[in-house]
């Protein structure tokens, strides 16, 4: 066996969604920021996330996260996420896998009962705290950048729906966040494909007609989610919860009940004055996982209000795997097909 590469991956899933991690096999690419290095990745390096994400050794359903040293002296260790269709800043489950992948593999020093770790992303600093027990991370809490509202009952006309109610929020990247059920929409796992296509379309005309900008890094912009919303209810523990389905492009809906998804929410909600600082508010996703989160407090990003969410969750390691490429291979960054990949790449 001969392969021009070998890189090393820990599978591992977060409440359903898969975030793969790269242990090893690829150099931290270059910039002086994590920022600069996910741009370099994009502009000059893209095989490494076909390579990874496309089939045969990925799938539409595949997210990987590159481990890098932190730029940042505060922070423990730095990760660049990678996607189906592109690089988010930051990303909720991703976090939560990479910080359990970290200290269950020994690449950081495991503490218990907890764990206190800083984690770099490009879209700033996270902190974590993991619960440990018998050399496992039992759950994961991380406190998210800030997010923000961006555009409160905006309205859109969408192919084939007509004009419909959208709010749009920054949790570490932006979301069109619209009602599920003034759609038709339960959140159920029935209902995913569907979801899916009406989302994209969604995503697409919201994208066109509010071109909205992050007020501290005009780099990171554009709305490249669509969330369905279900109806916040009492939650029979206490506090509050909402079911959520948030399509991510080219056609997928996440397992997790999204971490920067519901942090945009969070960010709605507390708006609107429905979820206070501390209340206790439990994210369900649509194939019933959780994660259980609160608003920490308010902050500022420039002139804007923002929020300081808090995400916790669970992550499983499912495997250990090395990837190589064959130079005989005649598909060395993998392909898509609309089969599965609903819209090919």
């Amino acid at each position: 066996m001969r392969w021009d590469k070998a890189i090393t991956v820990v599978g591992c899933h977060a409440e359903g969604e898969v975030g793969r991690v790269v242990t090893g096999g690829v150099l931290p690419p270059p910039g002086e920021t994590l920022f600069e290095q996910k741009q370099y990745l994009e502009q000059e390096a893209d095989w490494l996330r076909k390579f990874l994400l496309f089939e045969p050794r990925g799938g539409a359903f595949v997210h990987a996260n590159l481990i890098v040293p932190a730029k940042n002296k505060k922070a423990d260790a730095g990760f660049i996420i990678m996607e189906p269709t592109d690089y988010p800043p930051m990303s909720g489950s991703n976090s939560i896998c990479v910080a359990t992948v970290l200290l269950e593999t020994g690449m950081v020093a495991m503490r218990e009962p907890e764990t206190h770790l800083t984690l770099e992303t490009p879209g700033g600093l996270i902190e974590v705290v993991a619960q440990c027990r018998d050399g496992r991370c039992e759950r994961v809490t991380v406190e998210n950048v800030p997010s923000f509202v961006a555009v409160l009952d905006g309205e859109v006309d969408v192919p084939g729906l007509g004009t419909i109610s959208v709010d749009i929020a920054y949790g570490g990247a932006f979301f069109a966040i619209v009602d599920a059920s003034a759609l038709g929409f339960s959140i159920v796992a029935e209902e995913a494909r569907s979801l899916v296509e009406i989302g994209e379309r969604i995503k697409s005309a919201v994208a066109e007609k509010f071109p909205v900008v992050h007020p501290e890094n005009p780099d990171i912009h554009t709305v490249t989610f669509t969330q369905f919303a279900g109806p916040v209810e009492s939650d029979p523990n206490g506090g509050k919860q909402g079911r959520n389905a948030v399509v991510i492009s080219p056609g997928k809906i996440d397992r997790s009940p999204c971490g920067t998804g519901t942090s945009a929410r969070l960010a709605v909600l507390r708006a609107r004055g429905d979820v206070g600082v501390g209340d206790p508010y439990k994210s369900v996703s649509l194939i019933g996982s959780e994660f259980h989160c609160q608003i920490l407090g308010e902050t500022a990003i420039g002139e804007t209000t923002a929020i300081r969410p808090q995400i916790s969750g669970r992550a499983w390691i499912t495997g250990l795997h090395q990837y190589g490429l064959d130079p005989t291979d005649p598909f060395p960054e993998g392909y898509t097909l609309s089969d599965t990949w609903y819209r090919a790449l």
